[in-house]
């Protein structure tokens, strides 16, 4: 704690204080990403359903056309991003008491570090996923997207 007594002590946490987070791990993220794909599918596949016919699902078009590309990746981002800048969490997070946290403080992250986050997703695909099975290795159990970010997924 500082020893001003004026300073808010949400205001005094810095690297070292980190130190005394429980970190989320590798399983429990796996399961809050299972808990947000499916929800992403109840919300999505009626819509694209309703669009464009079973004929979507068994087709091997990678887009199917605009309201595809707005439907699957451009609404999931958003929906993704504006949980994150909301609550510090995704649905499947939430459920499971998790939350993402600024790796240097302890805080809530800006807005940049959630969009800087979302698109290190990619860069943590792109070499055959190892950017998220990181977490697993990972003393703070950070992924790829999380040290890009400068983030921290959390136990609450």
């Amino acid at each position: 704690m500082s020893e001003n007594p004026y300073v808010a002590p949400e205001a005094d946490i810095t690297t070292e204080n980190t130190d005394d987070l429980v970190y989320a791990g590798f399983w429990i993220r796996v399961g809050a990403s299972i808990i947000d794909t499916i929800l992403i599918v109840i919300v999505t596949w009626p819509i694209l359903y309703a669009i464009y016919g079973m004929a979507y699902f068994s087709s091997e078009q990678i887009i199917a056309g605009t309201w595809d590309v707005l439907i699957s990746w451009i609404f999931p981002a958003v929906a993704v991003i504006a949980f994150w800048m909301y609550i510090s969490a995704t649905p499947g997070k939430k459920l499971l008491h998790l939350k993402i946290v600024d790796a240097d403080t302890g805080q809530k992250p800006s807005s940049a570090q959630f969009i800087g986050r979302y698109f290190g997703y990619f860069v943590s695909m792109i070499p055959l996923f190892l950017g998220l099975i990181w977490v697993g290795i990972d003393k703070r159990k950070q992924g790829f997207h999380d040290k890009l970010a400068g983030t921290l997924v959390i136990r609450e």
